[in-house]
């Protein structure tokens, strides 16, 4: 088949795009970013923004479905710009897959989108949107699932998949942000509990991703116009996930520990102060971190497991040793660059 795939020059998106490649689709990627993959893989790469219509509307020429995963990400910045990508992107992606024939949309939401910062164990895609949100990703990521739940019919076939904590070999945001910190040394645990998370390997990430939009396909009546979460099916506390990470990179493992209520307190007052004097960079600690930081949050995947067949075929153990030797092989290549620069 003949696929698109939103953001595909990104971390989950490029993973997709190389399991789609393997089983020989035809690909187009549709991302503001480029890799210099695109060309070994022989994907059409389009070059764009989800708020040009247009643009986005002649990359899905003669495409059979979407696999839409481009967004904007993080914890800090203005609405407008969460809502252009998030919201707006979203809407463009849906008015040009019904104006171009396409039949299936697979999108990429987030576990965010329900958190109410109170945490949670266990359970299903049944929990309801918060009132409130503690930042604008979840908030306009929660806006786009709604908008693609409500989108399916019987001519676009839709399913939203909430992966959480992706990581692995090839992360350029999660992994390398988390190694700063830990070399500056401003990595904290919040309270005593070990809270349980639900993280998923990036290459479980993507093959989630390809199952879902083959049961679009071939049988959409178990997922159409529903959304599920998907993980590694084996919660971890928080801690041991941090600390297996930040060992890649070869750092000790963090053991002081930050009373979640003050956490909170600081978070608010560091948005606030920011706020008030325009600062563009990312606090150390928001509100939304701290609350992420200090609660438990995992889910019930059995609905994947059933409605497409998802099962996280890599483990957590498996994952982080391709982790270490990506990460590894990574900095002996730099090393060696360094070496012959100096030279």
């Amino acid at each position: 088949m003949k696929l698109l795939v939103t953001g595909g020059t990104g971390f989950l998106g490029l993973a997709i795009v190389r399991q789609l490649c393997s089983y020989g689709h035809s690909v187009v990627t549709f991302s503001r970013g480029k890799h210099p993959e695109m060309e070994s893989l022989q994907v059409n790469h389009i070059q764009g923004d989800l708020a040009d219509f247009q643009r986005l509307k002649d990359a899905m020429l003669g495409c059979e479905g979407v696999i839409h995963v481009g967004a904007k990400t993080g914890i800090w910045g203005k609405y407008q710009d969460f809502f252009l990508t998030n919201v707006v992107g979203t809407e463009n992606v849906l008015k040009a897959c019904r104006e171009s024939g396409i039949r299936n949309l697979v999108f990429t939401s987030s576990p965010s989108v329900i958190f109410d910062g109170k945490g949670s164990e266990g359970k299903n895609e049944s929990l309801p949107y918060p009132n409130k949100y503690s930042a604008w990703y979840p908030k306009t990521k929660a806006l786009a699932e709604i908008l693609v739940m409500s989108a399916n019919d019987e001519n676009l076939k839709t399913v939203c998949l909430r992966p959480h904590l992706i990581w692995g070999p090839e992360d350029c945001h999660f992994l390398p942000r988390l190694l700063e910190k830990a070399k500056k040394g401003n990595l904290r645990i919040l309270g005593k509990s070990p809270n349980l998370v639900d993280t998923i390997y990036i290459e479980n990430a993507a093959k989630a991703h390809i199952q879902a939009l083959d049961q679009l396909i071939r049988n959409p009546k178990p997922v159409e116009g529903k959304t599920y979460f998907i993980s590694q099916d084996e919660p971890i506390p928080l801690e041991d996930f941090m600390n297996s990470l930040i060992g890649v990179g070869g750092y000790a493992p963090v053991t002081k520990r930050l009373s979640p209520i003050l956490a909170r307190i600081s978070g608010r007052i560091l948005e606030a102060s920011y706020q008030l004097f325009g600062v563009q960079k990312e606090p150390i600690l928001t509100l939304f971190l701290a609350q992420q930081l200090s609660t438990p949050h995992w889910y019930d995947i059995s609905a994947a497991k059933r409605d497409f067949g998802y099962r996280p075929e890599i483990t957590f153990e498996e994952g982080l040793k391709r982790l270490t030797a990506w990460y590894t092989a990574k900095n002996d290549r730099e090393t060696n660059e360094n070496i012959l620069y100096n030279d």
